[in-house]
């Protein structure tokens, strides 16, 4: 029987595996691949936002073709409607009754792309399935595979067209990740690879589904010290009282941020949860959970430099391995 340690040690084997396969399509951005592969396994949904070229979609591609999971892509669209997402209740007239013919929603990874496209209404269309992994069609409470994430996508510059996705929304999101643009280095590479194609679509899965679960499960049982935890929830509390915020850090943020730090820890080959785990994954976790002040905005600030000094305004408890 394998120790908790050979479990971590397998854990942080297969994600190396998974980011190096990944970046073979991403190059230059192994922080924002990594960081990635971390929301998957904290059992997250992943929010991209850049500019258009940067790999948004790509990444989300590969993320999901490098595993042997079900995988649907929604392209969002000002008409698309609710049941484009989750699914129809198709009249049968053999047995005279209504079935329900399951939507894109249903597969182990869901590609929304450009979600800020759609309607209120539409982005509503996956509140339950990203808070709770079921979808209720007809009074009838259907699961979604296991494990399940959506990825979406979505461009800050072109903004006609578009709605703003609520609080709600934005806070199902375990993390927001800008990709940025590569390094010239990495830009030059991308042309000598791509130039007969996306890369993309020549990657081949490295996981299996099993595999997937097996290491989530595994990332539930790393260990989070009451200290750590005091921690997370003293972060989450700073935020709430800054002068530059309207809205702080939830206690869903800081559940969050537990998540990710478990996630990390397990990525990095340990058992336990430190300090260092809850700095590296707060800004992708808790900026995009505040709203700033109108004055703070005009004057430049952004969520990440504010949650950054939240983070470096809490002592570092000392009880436990930095």
């Amino acid at each position: 029987m394998a120790s908790p340690a050979d479990d971590i040690a397998r854990v942080s084997h297969d994600v190396d595996r998974l980011c190096q396969n990944i970046g073979y399509a991403i190059q230059g951005k192994p922080d924002v691949v990594r960081n990635a592969v971390i929301c998957l396994l904290a059992e997250g949904h992943l929010l991209i936002e850049d500019v258009p070229g940067t790999g948004k979609t790509s990444l989300a591609r590969a993320l999901a073709t490098s595993i042997s999971l079900s995988w649907h892509r929604i392209q969002f669209t000002p008409d698309l409607l609710p049941s484009d997402v989750t699914g129809v209740a198709i009249y049968n007239q053999a047995n005279g009754e209504f079935e329900f013919k399951p939507g894109p929603v249903f597969a182990n990874v869901v590609l929304a792309d450009e979600i800020n496209r759609a309607s209120p209404k539409t982005q509503s269309a996956l509140l339950e399935v990203m808070e709770e992994a079921t979808l209720t069609a007809d009074g009838t409470v259907h699961e979604m595979a296991r494990p399940f994430m959506v990825v979406a996508t979505q461009n800050p510059i072109d903004m006609e067209g578009t709605y703003i996705l609520p609080e709600a929304q934005l806070d199902r999101f375990l993390m927001k990740l800008a990709v940025g643009y590569p390094t010239v280095e990495a830009e030059a590479e991308i042309l000598r690879t791509q130039k007969m194609g996306p890369t993309v679509t020549q990657l081949s899965p490295v996981l299996s589904a099993q595999d997937v679960q097996a290491m989530i499960d595994v990332v539930k049982q790393v260990e989070v010290a009451p200290a750590l935890e005091q921690y997370i929830v003293a972060i989450s509390a700073a935020t709430r009282t800054m002068s530059e915020l309207r809205l702080g850090v939830s206690p869903r943020g800081s559940l969050a941020l537990l998540r990710a730090a478990r996630g990390c820890a397990a990525a990095e080959g340990r058992t336990f949860v430190t300090p260092e785990d809850v700095k590296k994954m707060a800004p992708v976790v808790l900026a995009h959970r505040v709203i700033l002040q109108p004055d703070a905005e005009l004057q430049g600030r952004t969520g990440a430099e504010i949650v950054l000094r939240a983070v470096q305004s809490v002592p570092v408890p000392r009880s436990v391995p930095a």
